[in-house]
């Protein structure tokens, strides 16, 4: 995502130049423009797995590491993964390993911390850089870290006083003549590094100075032999390294070398086509006990297998390794004198198997067993047995058979995840001998391309990403927030709504009984089960009031809570098993004279009541005293409300002392320029309890807001706020405290004799304001998801939110629903995690999927996905599919049906074309497709850029509606929401159908179809790669080094005619185009701008990148600006604004406004029209300028404007979390000098968005903490110069917040 931010003297201009969008001269960008960049949906391409005891000594963590960002994540008892965290690194994660014995990083609050950095190279990307790969001692007291060729270093650890975990450490070779001792001299690491590994001692034997010994596969440069085994000794005393054994072979490349757990002196080798357990008891002699042959691969699948792909392995000018080709070749060679040659050789054929992957039995002291991944993707358990009489390996069979897994973890509960390539992974676990299939771990990644279209029906956008490659190749449908599935939804027949209310009928009870609903003179109430029936007379609910509320005071007792009185009910046993055997239930009622109730909360024994004129408790539990609280007091007699002063309030209740308020919290809130924020009266309140008691209150003016107990030494310099009733409550909230807390917890420490500060006479306290935050502009509703005091939150606003109540600070995600008026948790036995929104007059019933770590749906596809268009008309995606295992065609274009991922019709391209370009162009009032194809095998640029001699075509089909009277083809689709005349919850309204990837379905009318049909076609001289619209009568396509201008003569689409021509030095990529400026992007000269001129029919080059750069794709903001993706993980802004356009040079530079260095290639970018401003907003209120700025609202990628004195604020505050422990980079890195990679020193940077979003997780005092640090480099230091004022707090979170709501 980028937000472009544009000066404040762009506001000033009329509002006459922005008025009329369709003009063929459209406003021109401002030149000083400013972007900000955030990651709305990080990668999912897992590349290192790890587990471990990081939350606590008693959880059981997985950690993913995925390149720019680690995950942690558990798996439950059901397989299924559940995302904790994640947090990007800001860097590039290379390898990732833990240490034995102590934890690696430590997180806390959902975050993780580093506990030392040490630097090993320079930043870059060298192949000589250290940090490629790294390697731990069982023991975890050594580490070593290699670079992809020629270089290593071994560090000692030790948990010192003063915290340091490097206790020495040495860089091998040594500096000095790059040479190591060996017993014949000496040798050098001259070669690229596959792999390597500790060789432990056995600690009986071991004497009391430790020499580590290292083993470590070497593929040397320019040798004959493919393998060389080095043994490196570290002499820690002499401070040297020395190579205690040597061995070359030209066998079956060995790429692996993995030590044996608790052996003390065993490794497997693991090698093209065998495996060979090694013995390194003796490491001046190691010998091979051990040696299988890897044929597992029937003949007749050889030709089929999946080739392993072996990463580019770059250096800094970009030129791929020599080393990397002996990856490659994994034939056999012979020889017969080396100590790993147990067995003939002639039983490795070319193309035998070999290990992908693997992964060691956890907590196995005595025979240890690996599980490994085959290239042919089964999965294979090894058992090391040691006997009296030698060393005996078991190899099981086949457990499994899917893709081959690039990373597999074996976790405690005989779960195994497997992480394949390009495809989900899975979650497998061990049952009768064999793995079974439990879950799969998302991986949406490569995603190709993607198109943006509505929701069906409803108020949100949704993405349509094609993913995956070949037989795993799916289109996914992403939608932001946390996914739900919809299970229900009733007509619209609940106008009025007031409340919602589930209710248990025991307090023990593991699911609601009953449903309440209040309307403004009404109250119904359902039961919850299979079906929702009305149970009003059955339950004894007063039915002609509307309910405040209602909730059970004793097993089997409910309470209704009315403006009137109280009303207590015992059900009858017709509605639930536990109710009385009557025919009718027993009620009595309470009536408080002369006054009415406007407010009611029900607790456990506990009815609040809120009165005009009094105030009235009525207290059914028994006294249980606690410690530390006023005398009487119990924790469970808690509860908080909230009042119009404004304040919130927490109350205890005693029968000796009646009400008594323990802490107050004081609302006063005020803007960026002082003035008091209007509406800071709570709307619900709510006690948390998460190793220590917070409150959370919302307001009516749609913020949120989080109180603790202050510290003592905070307590102690603050006096007490006086005298406080409630008689002024808006808002009640009790909360039983004492069911939720088991035998094994503490009193809440705010609330011991000594925690305070204070004495026992001297309650209440001043609670302290942690966090504001706001989510909209309706009053905020909490609702919490079950009875526990730790449960998460719901928050309703303009769109509901997840509050996370573990978390630090606040903490919320958007729930991917439609705005609601109203919600409450449903649990029954057919929907344990169902929660009821009340939107649009009716009942939708749906179940969030904790499962899916991303709200992303599948559909496969049978091939690999290039292209996806949405077409409007029939509400159909266009798919352009290659790799198809198909006899008849291998690529294709097909019409899927979105809502139930099923093709409706196809158009085969001729055998041996592929289809590699698409795009809808309007003629006259429809639209075709025009598609771009490839004639030609093999690559279409050559080594040095320039095309190859290949040859294409162009085709246009037209999408056709028939009429089918057939009534076998007609086309079923299903609707995510189906109508509902009844409140049924059965197997009929579930997603019962194999073939319904949605939930509810309906049929389109009988006769509705669509299909392809071929309009024109004709042979192009080369590849048509690229093709786009152009000025809505006109497309662009280009073969080779040449684009076109092409139109459709009098609107007829069998007839297409080039117009004008264009040529380039080099292969054209992309082209796009906006208005009449055309940007045509190639694979060297990067990107340039052209003009088509409609009286001559000639197309002019304008304007070229002033750098040479690999274009991934690139999207024209306006006719000056252009944000382009390369293939070296870069966005830069390009623009022409401050030229002005003549005709005295061919070739005039585009400026480089801005670049963001992302460490991934952005292999598709979509322009989004999302305004980041909050539909009200305090501080902009009042000014002049905003109304100007949602204007530009459409020249943004997923965002819009800001001011330019914004943007300085906002870069001031990022560079002060960089450097702040609580924010700065975890791998300790230069984030400025990572974000600054493959761009010219000097160019002004695109803010980093998640750096920034860290701010919004912090407390209060954290952030004020981070606005006071001094800035100490020169470049910091003079943006502080630039501001005006210091900035505030509440300030920079309000920008902040507008960016987090735009996109969450």
């Amino acid at each position: 995502m980028a937000v472009s931010e544009e000066s404040s003297s762009s506001s000033s201009r009329p509002n006459s130049s922005n008025s009329n969008t369709n003009s063929r001269s459209p406003p021109k960008h401002n030149a000083n423009a400013y972007y900000l960049a955030k990651t709305v949906l990080r990668g999912s391409v897992v590349l290192q797995t790890v587990c471990g005891h990081f939350r606590s000594t008693s959880s059981y963590d997985v950690v993913f590491g995925k390149e720019t960002s680690v995950e942690l994540v558990i798996i439950d008892e059901d397989g299924i993964v559940q995302s904790i965290c994640e947090q990007p690194v800001f860097g590039t994660i290379k390898d990732l390993v833990v240490l034995p014995g102590m934890r690696s990083f430590k997180c806390r609050v959902r975050r993780f911390f580093p506990l030392t950095h040490v630097e090993l190279s320079a930043p870059g990307n060298s192949r000589h850089q250290l940090g490629r790969m790294l390697a731990v001692d069982s023991s975890g007291c050594f580490l070593a870290a290699s670079a992809y060729e020629d270089q290593l270093a071994i560090f000692s650890l030790s948990l010192s006083s003063t915290g340091d975990i490097i206790d020495k450490r040495i860089f091998c070779p040594p500096e000095k003549d790059g040479r190591l001792k060996t017993a014949r001299g000496s040798t050098n690491i001259s070669g690229t590094i596959w792999s390597m590994c500790f060789i432990s001692e056995d600690y009986h034997q071991a004497s009391k100075v430790r020499k580590p010994v290292l083993a470590i596969l070497l593929n040397r440069r320019g040798s004959f032999y493919r393998n060389e085994l080095l043994l490196l000794e570290w002499n820690i005393e002499e401070e040297a390294v020395n190579v205690i054994y040597q061995f070359a072979e030209a066998g079956p490349l060995a790429y692996h070398i993995v030590e044996v757990p608790h052996s003390h002196g065993f490794a497997f080798l693991f090698r093209a086509g065998d495996i060979v357990l090694m013995d390194f008891r003796n490491v001046h002699s190691p010998s091979c006990v051990y040696r299988r042959s890897l044929n597992f691969t029937p003949l007749e699948e050889q030709s089929f297998k999946n080739i392993i792909r072996i990463p580019d392995i770059m250096d800094e000018d970009g030129i791929s390794s020599f080393a990397a080709s002996a990856l490659l070749e994994l034939g056999d060679i012979n020889k017969s004198d080396d100590p790993m040659n147990i067995d003939d050789y002639s039983c490795i054929q070319p193309g035998s198997n070999y290990v992908c992957s693997w992964s060691w039995e956890p907590g196995v002291t005595n025979s240890p067993r690996i599980i490994f991944s085959a290239d042919s993707g089964d999965l294979y358990v090894i058992e090391i047995l040691f006997e009296s009489d030698g060393v005996r390996v078991n190899l099981s069979d086949s457990l499994y058979k899917g893709l081959p897994s690039n990373a597999l973890l074996w976790l405690d509960g005989g779960f195994v995840a497997a992480i394949v390539d390009m495809a989900d992974g899975m979650v497998l676990k061990f049952e009768d001998g064999f793995l079974q299939y439990r879950s799969s771990i998302q991986n949406i990644a490569p995603i190709l391309d993607m198109c943006i279209a509505d929701y069906p029906d409803e108020k949100h956008d949704q993405m349509f990403a094609c993913s995956g490659m070949a037989s795993e190749g799916s289109l996914r449908i992403i939608r932001s927030g946390i996914s739900v599935e919809k299970l229900l939804k009733t007509a619209p027949i609940y106008q009025g709504v007031t409340g919602t209310w589930t209710v248990k009928m025991k307090v023990s009870d593991p699911y609601h009984s009953f449903l309440v609903l209040s309307f403004v003179e009404e109250t119904r109430v359902l039961s919850v089960g299979v079906s929702f029936s009305d149970v009003t007379e059955s339950v004894g609910f007063q039915p002609d009031v509307c309910t405040l509320a209602c909730g059970i005071v004793a097993d089997g007792v409910m309470v209704q809570i009315h403006q009137c009185g109280v009303r207590l009910c015992l059900p009858v046993r017709t509605v639930h098993p536990e109710g009385i055997p009557l025919s009718s239930p027993i009620c009595a009622s309470w009536f408080p004279d002369n006054m009415t109730i406007s407010l009611g909360a029900v607790g456990q024994g506990m009815i609040v009541k809120h009165l005009e004129l009094n105030r009235i408790l009525m207290d059914y539990a028994a006294d249980s005293p606690v410690s530390g609280l006023p005398s009487g007091n119990r924790v469970d007699n808690l509860f908080v409300i909230g009042t119009h002063k404004p304040s919130v309030e927490v109350v205890s209740f005693t029968n000796d002392k009646g009400l008594q308020v323990l802490a107050i919290g004081v609302i006063s809130l005020t803007n960026t320029m002082g003035t008091t924020i209007s509406g800071c009266v709570p709307q619900d309140v709510r006690l948390v309890l998460v190793d220590r008691l917070y409150v959370l209150s919302g307001l009516r003016n749609g913020m949120l807001l989080r109180f603790e107990w202050p510290s003592a030494s905070t307590l102690s310099s603050t006096g007490p706020p006086g005298q406080h009733t409630v008689g002024s409550s808006c808002t009640v909230n009790s909360r039983d405290l004492s069911n939720s807390l088991s035998s094994n917890n503490k009193v809440p420490p705010m609330f011991m004799s000594n925690a305070s500060g204070k004495s026992e006479g001297e309650f209440p306290v001043n609670l302290q304001l942690i966090a504001v935050r706001r989510i909209g502009i309706t009053p905020v509703f909490l609702v919490s998801l079950s009875d526990s005091p730790d449960a998460d939150m719901i928050a309703l606003s303009d769109r509901p939110w997840l509050l996370q109540t573990a978390r630090h600070s606040l903490s919320y995600t958007s729930i991917s629903f439609q705005p609601s008026t109203h919600v409450t948790p449903v649990c029954s036995s057919e929907c344990p995690r169902g929660i009821l929104f009340v939107a649009e007059n009716s009942l939708h019933l749906v179940e969030m999927v904790p499962s899916k770590r991303l709200n992303v749906q599948k559909f496969h596809l049978g091939g690999t996905p290039r292209k996806v268009l949405y077409h409007n008309e029939s509400r159909l995606l266009l798919v352009m599919r290659t790799e198809l295992d198909n006899d008849s065609c291998s690529s294709d274009v097909c019409c899927v049906d979105p809502l139930s991922g099923s093709v409706l019709s196809s158009f085969k391209f001729e055998p041996g074309e592929t289809g590699k370009c698409m795009e809808l162009v309007k003629v006259g009032n429809e639209h075709v497709l025009v598609i771009g194809t490839s004639l030609s095998a093999g690559p279409a640029i050559m080594p040095s850029g320039e095309a190859e001699s290949t040859k294409g075509r162009l085709v246009v089909l037209c999408i056709e509606h028939m009429q089918n009277s057939d009534s076998g083809s007609v086309t079923q689709r299903s609707s995510p929401i189906g109508g509902y005349a009844a409140e049924q919850l059965s197997s009929s309204s579930l997603c019962s159908s194999p073939d319904d990837n949605s939930c509810d379905g309906i049929k389109l009318e009988e006769t509705e179809a669509w299909h392809l049909r071929l309009a024109y076609s004709t042979i192009w001289p080369g590849m048509v790669v690229a093709v786009c619209t152009y000025l809505d009568r006109y497309f662009l396509a280009s073969a080779g080094n040449s684009f076109y201008v092409c139109g459709f003569p009098n609107d007829n689409s069998q007839r297409v005619r080039r117009l004008a021509v264009g040529r380039t030095r080099f292969t054209i990529m992309t082209l796009t185009a906006h208005f009449t400026r055309i940007a045509v992007g190639d694979c060297r000269d990067g990107i340039l701008f052209y003009s088509y001129h409609e009286d001559s029919r000639k197309l002019e080059q304008v304007y070229c990148d002033p750098v040479q750069r690999l274009v991934a794709d690139c999207v024209l903001m306006d006719v000056d600006t252009a944000f382009v993706s390369d293939r070296k993980g870069s966005v830069v802004v390009l623009s022409c604004a401050n030229h002005v356009e003549d005709n005295a040079s061919p070739e005039r530079n585009l400026t480089l406004c801005c670049s963001y260095y992302m460490g991934e290639i952005a292999m598709s970018m979509r322009k989004g029209s999302f305004s980041y401003k909050l539909p009200a907003d305090d501080m902009l209120k009042d000014s002049d300028a905003a109304g100007n700025n949602i204007n530009s609202s459409r020249n943004c990628i997923m965002a819009s404007t800001l001011l330019g004195e914004e943007y300085e604020l906002l870069e001031d505050v990022q560079a002060k979390l960089v450097v702040d422990p609580l924010t700065a980079p975890i791998l300790g890195n230069d984030h400025n000098e990572f974000r600054s990679r493959e761009s010219r020193a000097g160019i002004p940077k695109i803010l980093d968005g998640d750096i920034l979003a860290q701010f919004l997780e912090l407390t209060s005092m954290q952030q004020e903490a981070v606005l006071a640090l001094p800035l100490g480099t020169p470049n910091t230091a003079v943006l502080s110069m630039k501001l005006s004022m210091p900035a505030k707090v509440n300030q920079v979170v309000r920008l902040l917040e507008r960016v987090h709501y735009a996109l969450n």
